[in-house]
């Protein structure tokens, strides 16, 4: 009964992961990249400190419109006006916080930490202000199930950023050392400055902004511009708590790497401590980017299904699959992790250690997005925000406690800690005013094997072994084996299967 929804949901979160995976992997490897480029983790610092602080702004500059967007799209079927309104009120808010900032970027480059660098403070709100107007353009897309046009634009966004990553940082840097001639010196001094130094990142992705939303400029010309003020004032009533709750998320995501340069002591060079956090963080990559090419795809699905009388029961399943996914996920990077350390220059390699920690996370927090569906059907986004207000209490306070002691390995058991947390709770507030009647045995099941297995083969494993690669990645295969045995999948059938569509096109192609 809940097969062909299913195939629906993993074909989109396919489509959607045609750009997150395959684009945010390659984004996420200028992290690994930039590692090589800044040798010192302290010069690499002001990355992840300015990128921790985009998702904080990045939720008061949409409050909440993008899902209210979504709802009421559902509720007004066909109607102009929802679109139109959500577009135009994101355009006045944005514009008002632009003037706003550039009238104090001096101010606030010098409260940042950075007084030298105001154009920091430039290029990321003209990035923010461009995000931020892509929002319900890519809203729509995903609404009217355009996955292919959504993944084609967010590709082309990360696929420009990556170049002039590369253009900047890697090209003029040797083109520099090669030019002799005074002609093409010029030219390249006209264009390239080292002094800029980490500023280049934040330079090829304000240009990245500017690229995506020109070419969103059809879903801008397309429509019929009404502003509905009752109605936005429905949307707004909708959309604010769960800007509380995204700001609450944002605590929860990015407040250690906010906050881990002021409260740690001198003495623990908060810099390099940072700059080894930002690097190795991005080791829950795989996890991250299927939770988010998971979230594309869930939420208009999620919405679509809410009136089927069978649900519910779909909603469980998709959880339980989701579990699965990310059990192998788990597994397969720590199997892994000593072949993914060479991506990170040595002198990041010490913070490795928080990559278990931090996978389990984002675990957590991707069944917490699961779980979440309840508040945003019952349109309970109050009980939601509250929830995430929680975990962000939970996060300050341990990052308090742990991070001047720990350093960035207590922000790692923060994270975890809060994302366990809000997890439990988002699971018995559901049960309450949405039950479903999820198969908890199965979920810890999974979860709990992978750990074993990890355990083990961290226990036994010996890297002057030959073939160590090959007798890591063996741990899968009891994992794959307690899969098909727990959710009685027939192999055999599926083989046959796949066998007569292979003998089917070989036909069709003699």
């Amino acid at each position: 009964m809940a097969l062909n929804p299913l195939k629906k949901l993993a074909g989109q979160t396919a489509i959607y992961g045609l750009s997150t995976i395959i684009g945010r992997f390659l984004n996420y490897l200028l992290t690994f990249f930039w590692s090589y480029v800044f040798l010192h983790p302290a010069e690499f610092a002001v990355v992840p400190y300015f990128f921790a602080i985009v998702p904080f702004v990045s939720n008061v500059l949409t409050y909440g419109m993008e899902t209210a967007f979504f709802r009421f799209s559902l509720k007004k079927s066909g109607s102009n006006a929802v679109y139109s309104t959500s577009l135009i009120s994101l355009l006045i808010s944005t514009s008002f916080f632009l003037i706003f900032i550039l009238s104090f970027t001096k101010t606030i480059a010098f409260h940042a930490g950075y007084p030298d660098h105001p154009e920091y403070i430039v290029w990321l709100v003209l990035i923010l202000c461009l995000d931020t107007l892509t929002a319900i353009p890519f809203a729509k897309l995903r609404i009217e199930n355009k996955a292919v046009r959504f993944a084609l634009l967010k590709t082309i966004n990360i696929a420009i950023n990556i170049f002039f990553n590369l253009f900047f940082l890697l090209f003029l840097p040797w083109i520099s050392k090669q030019a002799e001639t005074p002609i093409l010196q010029s030219i390249i001094s006209f264009i390239y400055h080292p002094s800029i130094g980490v500023g280049y990142i934040f330079i090829a992705n304000l240009i990245a902004s500017i690229i995506t939303i020109l070419l969103l400029v059809p879903e801008y010309f397309k429509i019929k511009y009404v502003f509905d003020f009752p109605l936005w004032k429905e949307l707004f009533k909708y959309a604010w708590p769960l800007m509380i709750l995204g700001l609450a998320g944002s605590v929860n995501e990015t407040f250690d790497r906010a906050i881990m340069a002021w409260i740690l002591p001198k003495s623990a060079n908060p810099a390099f401590q940072l700059g080894v956090y930002g690097v190795c963080y991005k080791f829950s990559i795989i996890m991250t980017l299927f939770i988010t090419m998971f979230r594309y795809a869930a939420e208009p699905f999620f919405f679509s299904h809410a009136s089927e009388t069978d649900s519910r029961t779909i909603y469980s399943t998709v959880m339980n699959w989701f579990i699965i996914v990310c059990s192998f996920i788990f597994l397969t990077v720590m199997l892994n992790v000593n072949i993914l350390k060479l991506f990170i220059s040595r002198e990041y390699r010490v913070g490795l250690i928080i990559v278990p920690i931090l996978l389990i996370a984002n675990m957590f927090l991707g069944i917490f997005y699961n779980l979440s569906i309840w508040y945003k059907l019952t349109d309970k986004t109050k009980l939601g925000a509250l929830v995430s207000i929680i975990g962000a209490v939970i996060t300050i306070i341990l990052n308090f406690i742990l991070v001047p002691i720990f350093g960035y390995i207590g922000a790692a058991w923060a994270t975890l800690i809060c994302y366990l947390s809000v997890m439990v709770i988002a699971y018995f507030m559901g049960q309450k005013y949405y039950p479903i009647n999820y198969n908890l045995k199965k979920f810890g099941l999974y979860l709990s094997a992978a750990l074993i297995l990890y355990a083990l083969n961290f226990i036994i494993r010996n890297y002057h072994l030959p073939l160590q690669f090959v007798l890591n990645n063996l741990f899968l295969l009891p994992l794959i084996w307690l899969v098909i045995k727990v959710e009685k999948i027939d192999v055999r059938a599926i083989l046959i299967k796949l066998n007569g569509n292979i003998k089917r096109k070989d036909n069709q192609s003699i």
